[in-house]
């Protein structure tokens, strides 16, 4: 028998990550990585450029991620799929601010 005093969620955001979010999860993380790829192409596209931007990428994962994942643990704790979907969304934030950054767009 199920609590009744227990409400479900409204939101399609709780629970195990569905195959629609997990594509736009990976499509943003994408996103993220061609924008460094693109900034290391752009300034002479050696190896060393391809090298640091790569550890430039996964750098910004690691610190930005932890960042995300702590205020998702504190703010929305049941729903793991936010937390992908903004530190995915930073990514590509990033990925394309330093892209455009190598041609003085932004």
């Amino acid at each position: 028998m199920s609590n009744p005093s227990r409400v479900p969620a409204a939101s399609g955001m709780k629970g195990p990550m569905s195959p629609l979010w997990r594509g736009l999860v990976v499509a943003l993380f994408a996103v993220g990585l061609l924008g460094h790829l693109l900034a290391a192409n752009a300034i002479g596209g050696s190896r060393m450029a391809y090298t640091h931007h790569v550890f430039g990428f996964f750098l910004i994962l690691i610190v930005t991620g932890v960042i995300i994942v702590a205020l998702g643990r504190w703010l929305w704790r049941d729903r793991p799929a936010v937390t992908w979907l903004i530190v995915s969304a930073v990514q590509a934030i990033a990925g394309l601010i330093i892209y455009l950054d190598r041609f003085h767009i932004a």
